[in-house]
């Protein structure tokens, strides 16, 4: 099975690259963040005519989160499970494909450390491993994928200092990131990748991307069982190039679940 996410900072803009994308990395099941579309706008018969069942979460102007998935598609959860404060933001969706549970997640940013969206952040992810109590166990076959906004180490950045006191890389993130770890979930790049300078995001300004100034905080994170066959992984910077890119690149990994 070969599983992918992607940040494609609005659907709308980006429809004809992802379409094109699909059709030429043939993921069996992809997370989409930033679609900033309402559920009602979604394009779902454009992605049946690519061979995918879809669900998406999203209210509109911001956030919207998907999983296209060609392996099946069961059991959704519309942000966070029942018992749990609301997903007000759309922020998270979940869903059974192909026997893997699969959870697509936009992190909120955290603006700055000293404002109350950092609190949020923080708060959104102790959430999110209280969601996967609910509906996963780190014994069977997970994936949590999508945009973090958070790089995990001091090598998942292009220059440390530059980041000094802001969000991203904060010791109260990093905490927050491996607490989900200590739930049962792996980096799935990492089980490939060790190398430094491997980014998924590079901001539109300044050149940022051909300086290959970048951050890597784009991840899919597995249960071990899942983790144990990873046997590939890659980021597709071609994707953010050409016309009208995102600034994130999809990042995929193939593992051999039997499906």
């Amino acid at each position: 099975m070969r599983i992918a996410t992607w940040n494609v900072n609005s659907l709308k803009v980006r429809m004809g690259r992802v379409e094109e994308w699909l059709t030429y990395a043939q993921p069996d099941v992809c997370c989409l963040q930033e679609t900033k579309l309402s559920d009602a706008a979604f394009p779902h018969m454009a992605f049946s005519a690519l061979g995918y069942e879809s669900a998406h979460h999203g209210s509109g102007q911001w956030n919207g989160v998907a999983i296209l998935s060609r392996v099946g598609l069961d059991n959704v959860v519309e942000g966070f499970s029942e018992g749990l404060e609301a997903d007000e933001d759309t922020r998270l969706l979940t869903a059974t494909c192909g026997g893997v549970v699969v959870s697509s997640v936009y992190v909120p940013n955290g603006r700055a450390l000293d404002a109350p969206h950092f609190q949020y952040k923080l708060s959104w992810f102790k959430r999110l491993r209280d969601h996967l109590d609910r509906v996963a166990d780190p014994d069977r076959l997970v994936a949590v994928c999508g945009d973090f906004n958070v790089a995990p180490e001091d090598r998942d950045v292009w220059d440390p200092a530059a980041f000094v006191g802001s969000t991203h890389v904060s010791v109260e993130e990093r905490d927050a990131l491996a607490s989900l770890e200590e739930w049962g979930l792996e980096d799935a790049f990492r089980r490939r990748y060790q190398e430094d300078r491997l980014y998924t995001y590079w901001d539109y300004r300044a050149g940022d991307f051909h300086e290959h100034r970048g951050m890597r905080i784009d991840l899919i994170l597995v249960s071990k069982p899942l983790a144990d066959t990873v046997t590939w992984a890659i980021v597709d910077r071609n994707a953010r190039k050409g016309k009208l890119p995102s600034d994130h690149a999809p990042l995929l990994i193939d593992v051999a679940t039997g499906v």
